[in-house]
């Protein structure tokens, strides 16, 4: 009963153009963004926490992944050679070499007579800051065996950075195919044996990126720094998995620093998972393969320069029964042993209708390996998996719509499993589930359906949605968040969604939450605390605003009809004149009354205005009370970041040295308050004034060359009344055309510049200041 799940439908479910392709069509990333393989593109969900919007339902920015026009060719050897080779196969005597030609889509992906093979085979997210924005990059595998990799840098469109299959297909061409210089001289290409091997060593199966890790690098005065980098493991239909790894942020080819490729002795490999165990601050780390015969394996992988890492001295065979049951997903969730008092793996595969589990555990005596099976879960095959790995709780599910949820629960030799059924026709109604996957921190469960049979029929025509289940309670969601060892509101958007989808229905902030958000102020103080009491109010101040009647994209009968009035050629009398001012007016007064609450109708309103005049007053003023509550609350963010900032300068200056930042402008909109009285604040501006020696530095005007007063952080004028938006990041004046802005439209932030120092790159690459969100 302590583990009894109510699972409850979130809207909107999002229609796919296309139907789902892949054996684990959807994923969802560390930021957010939920991919689903289809037909003809990646479908891309982002999940936003809106802050200025008063719907109910979960916000959803789309986008898509196209597939490729032109088909992939491996590179096999010379093109003229592969030209003539393809024409002796196809033209071939032999049955078992013309037949296995012809059909076989690798050898011909462009297809002629069969159906086309666009579409994705897999896709798989990498961990959160891997791009240039510091967001998660998207590696997909095409059905004819392309492997490129993504990445979204404007929020509109993706862009590919590198093909991976193009490459490694290079590299095979110049080393020969074979993989070290002593291995024994391949054949040649028009045998049709040796034709498949080198296909079949550069045919993908899955990939799977590793943790970040750190790497040195040696600068020029022989100094060391640590510079991140991130595996990419790629495996191949005859088994050997390619190793590479790429320097952070990832921009492309010049990015790419080695590959090293790995034989694992399995036949038909079918999946691959990385596992990374930490013991005693040191970081071990291996690739568990899994084939379609049976066998799961853990291959050591060895790796030079990576700083505090560790391998395996040989393979771990983690089950070798050749009992056919394909395996089909493997999990790898790092645990804490409550018994043992260590650090442990959990791995779990889907087998069959089966869940396989082994539990890895490093003690005195060596690698300890427990392992076992979880049988009676599904009628049907297993087809998807996916785990929380905070808890560590695993969700499986079936074709009928059925989802189990498998809790571990350490016993003092092993572990066992709590399992119940979550049955999804008692949420959506008869459907047919093609793939699941959890948010990060366990919130939601994206479900890829269509739909199921009707009076014992199966549907005539089928559509492809991606829905959403709520796992938590809000109750949960805000303690978690409360508790949070991550601080970051950006990290956590499921969680603030099940926070916000509350508070938007109750219209309240619940007292518990209220209450013990402020016991963490006073108590702690950080300023994630801050972020989150900022999200609370303006969840709130949203909730307490009048729905339009209208789209808000159309236009009021009353534009229209001043603009005929006034339009040439048309005569417009005084009565015309003040009728239209005088809407005007009252609909400008209506609209600065009440902040943002849209009126349905001018009669309606003034109806109102007479009769329910006592009812209106006491919403205007909770409205303008949470409004003073987030305006104070901003300000205290603000401040919070304006002593970062100076604590930087002060650091990096010498004494009178034009930083670039408003430093004398930040301090004295800092002690201007007489209200405000911060210690730390007041010592650091007292050092920084002593250093820069009466010198001011003002910001000038680039039109007219006037000094830009600091009167408002969020923006500059000049005495010409020319108006700079200030960087939120530097309080610098962004006197350009050109500016990022945060994700959910908060503040902007400038470019760096090359002349900018590193300290202040360092401070532009920051995420926003009252939502954690990153800077486009």
């Amino acid at each position: 009963a302590g583990f009894r799940l109510t699972a409850e439908r979130r809207e909107p479910a999002v229609r796919l153009q296309h139907a789902a392709s892949g054996l684990e069509p959807v994923a969802w990333s560390e930021d957010h963004r939920v991919s689903v393989s289809t037909a003809r593109s990646i479908a891309v969900l982002e999940q936003l926490s809106d802050v200025h919007s008063g719907g109910q339902d979960m916000v959803i920015h789309r986008t898509a992944v196209p597939a490729p026009a032109a088909a992939c060719l491996l590179k096999v050897g010379p093109k003229k050679e592969v030209a003539e080779c393809k024409e002796k196969f196809a033209s071939s005597v032999d049955p078992t070499v013309s037949q296995t030609f012809m059909l076989d889509r690798v050898f011909n992906p462009e297809g002629k007579s069969l159906p086309s093979m666009r579409g994705f085979k897999y896709s798989s997210w990498s961990p959160l800051g891997c791009d240039a924005n510091g967001r998660c990059l998207l590696a997909a595998l095409t059905m004819d065996n392309r492997l490129s990799i993504h990445a979204n840098l404007n929020r509109l469109q993706w862009v590919q950075l590198v093909d991976l299959t193009e490459l490694y297909g290079e590299r095979l061409y110049e080393a020969g195919y074979k993989l070290c210089k002593a291995d024994a001289p391949c054949g040649e290409l028009g045998d049709f044996a040796e034709f498949q091997r080198r296909h079949s060593m550069q045919s993908p199966v899955r990939m799977e990126w590793s943790a970040i890790c750190t790497t040195q690098q040696v600068k020029h005065n022989n100094e060391c720094r640590d510079v991140g980098s991130v595996l990419l493991a790629v495996l191949f239909e005859n088994g050997n998995i390619a190793v590479w790894q790429f320097q952070l942020p990832f921009l492309g080819k010049e990015s790419i620093t080695s590959c090293n490729t790995i034989e694992s002795g399995l036949s038909s490999p079918s999946v691959l998972s990385w596992w990374e165990y930490e013991h005693n601050n040191r970081k071990m780390s291996g690739l568990i393969v899994g084939s379609a015969y049976g066998p799961v394996k853990i291959l050591p992988v060895n790796l030079k320069a990576v700083k505090g890492y560790f391998t395996l001295r040989q393979p771990v065979v983690l089950w070798q029964e050749m009992d056919q049951l394909p395996v089909h997903s493997i999990k790898c969730i790092p645990l804490y042993h409550p018994y043992q008092k260590r650090s442990c793996s959990l791995v779990v595969a889907a087998r069959g209708p089966y869940v396989f589990w082994c539990l890895l555990l490093i003690s005195k005596a060596g690698l300890n390996v427990h392992n076992s099976h979880v049988t009676g879960l599904h009628s049907l095959p297993i087809v998807s998996m996916t785990a929380d790995k905070q808890n560590g709780t695993v969700y499986t599910c079936s074709s009928d719509g059925k989802v189990r949820q498998l809790i571990p629960i350490f016993t003092d030799v092993a572990l066992k499993f709590e399992h119940q059924l979550i049955k999804l026709s008692e949420v959506f109604g008869s459907v047919r589930t093609h793939g699941i996957a959890v948010s990060p921190c366990g919130a939601y469960l994206a479900v890829v359906t269509t739909e199921g049979m009707a009076n014992g029929l199966h549907p005539v025509n089928k559509s492809y949605q991606v829905q959403f289940v709520t796992l938590k309670t809000f109750e949960e969601a805000a303690a978690q968040l409360l508790e949070s060892s991550v601080q970051n509101l950006f990290r956590q958007v499921d969680l603030t969604d099940l926070v916000r989808w509350k508070i938007l229905k109750v219209k309240h902030i619940p007292q518990f939450l209220q209450e013990a958000l402020d016991k963490k102020i006073e108590s702690c103080g950080s300023t994630y605390f801050w972020r989150f009491k900022l999200f609370l109010l303006r969840i709130l101040y949203q909730s307490m605003q009048k729905a339009p009647s209208e789209g808000t994209w159309r236009p009021s009968h009353e534009d229209s009809k001043i603009s005929i009035s006034d339009s040439p050629g048309m005569g417009s009398t005084e009565d015309d004149q003040e009728e239209g001012t005088s809407k005007q007016a009252r609909k400008q007064s209506l609209c600065d009354s009440s902040k943002g609450v849209d009126i349905d109708d001018p009669a309606e309103d003034s109806l109102h205005q007479s009769s329910d005049i006592g009812g209106r007053e006491p919403m205007e003023e909770k409205l303008l009370e949470i409004q003073a509550q987030i305006e104070a609350v901003e300000m205290h963010l603000t401040r919070e970041h304006m002593k970062r900032v100076l604590g930087e300068v002060y650091l990096h200056t010498w004494i009178t040295e034009n930083t670039s930042i408003p430093t004398r402008g930040v301090c004295d909109f800092l002690m201007s308050d007489d209200g405000y009285d911060d210690r730390t604040a007041r010592v650091l501006i007292g050092h920084i004034l002593k250093k820069m020696n009466k010198q001011t530095f003002p910001e000038h005007c680039s039109l007219c060359k006037e000094i830009l007063p600091f009167t408002d952080r969020k923006q500059a004028v000049c005495s010409n009344g020319h108006i700079w938006l200030r960087c939120f990041l530097t309080y610098q004046s962004c006197q350009s055309l050109v500016y990022r802005r945060c994700l959910l439209h908060d503040s902007i932030a400038r470019h760096p510049t090359p002349e900018d120092p590193e300290w202040i790159k360092r401070l532009l690459q920051g995420p926003c200041t009252f939502c954690d969100s990153p800077v486009f």
